[in-house]
């Protein structure tokens, strides 16, 4: 904690982010003191926090899986429940694995299973947004990957068909009718792309699922993220598709991943 950063300050950081409403001011006060260099800019630091701004894009960084992620303005912050799919993606990742993260946003996916597998994977990342592609590139930058941007597949060399091993998909999937539900700092400072799933919530899937069998190996597996209500209508989508399915469930994060393998 910088040495400016007294008894009476931190008091008033909580403070003011408890006004502002935030539900974990203390742990919130922590990574603003420890973040700000001088007063000044922990002042503008607060104040941005206490306007709605997420935490994550106010210091720049979010904690994923023992690592610290850049995440640029308007990118979409990995949330922690996520861990719980780049877990599942590391332990299916052989040596040598070719490793696709599709949907990369920040590449917090695609960096967890770099650092967690142990052994060297060959790894892609995509994404339709220009600023969440160059954010990855930063936060993938010494492990050997190659980030590219567009439109799911169409992003990928055609050389990867049929040799991925693992394909991380972390599609958005929230209702269109319930962006309006979710909290401020996520529908008024997240891409709107990245958080929104269609009428159902399952349309980016269905466009995944379809095509994963021309991308994936023999034995190869496409790994998504969903929400326990749409995980019997997301396991059928991967089953239409010709895919394995099955569901895994993590209580503690409040994680559901699908687990769709090719024969």
């Amino acid at each position: 904690m910088p040495v400016f950063a007294s008894a009476a300050l931190r008091s008033s950081v909580v403070s003011q982010l408890r006004s502002a409403g935030c539900v974990f001011a203390e742990d919130e006060a922590r990574i603003l003191l420890t973040a700000a260099a001088t007063t000044a800019e922990l002042a503008a630091m607060v104040r941005a926090r206490a306007q709605g701004r997420p935490l994550e894009h106010v210091v720049g960084w979010a904690e994923f899986a023992g690592l610290r992620i850049a995440v640029d303005p308007g990118v979409f912050v990995p949330r922690r429940r996520s861990e719980f799919l780049a877990a599942e993606a590391a332990r299916l990742a052989g040596p040598g694995a070719v490793v696709v993260d599709l949907c990369c946003g920040s590449g917090a996916l695609g960096a967890a299973v770099a650092a967690t597998t142990g052994r060297p994977v060959e790894l892609y990342a995509a994404d339709l947004d220009p600023m969440a592609a160059r954010c990855a590139r930063r936060n993938l930058a010494g492990t050997g990957a190659r980030v590219f941007e567009g439109d799911l597949f169409a992003a990928l060399p055609d050389a990867l068909r049929g040799r991925v091993e693992v394909l991380i998909a972390n599609v958005p999937y929230v209702p269109t009718g319930e962006i309006e539900l979710l909290p401020p700092e996520a529908r008024l400072h997240e891409a709107r792309p990245a958080l929104d799933g269609g009428t159902d919530g399952l349309d980016v899937l269905r466009r995944v699922a379809a095509a994963a069998p021309q991308w994936l190996a023999a034995g190869g597996a496409l790994l998504f993220e969903t929400s326990d209500r749409q995980a019997d209508g997301a396991l059928a989508v991967a089953r239409e598709a010709g895919l394995a399915a099955a569901v895994s469930r993590e209580e503690e994060l409040d994680a559901t991943v699908v687990t769709a393998t090719l024969g």
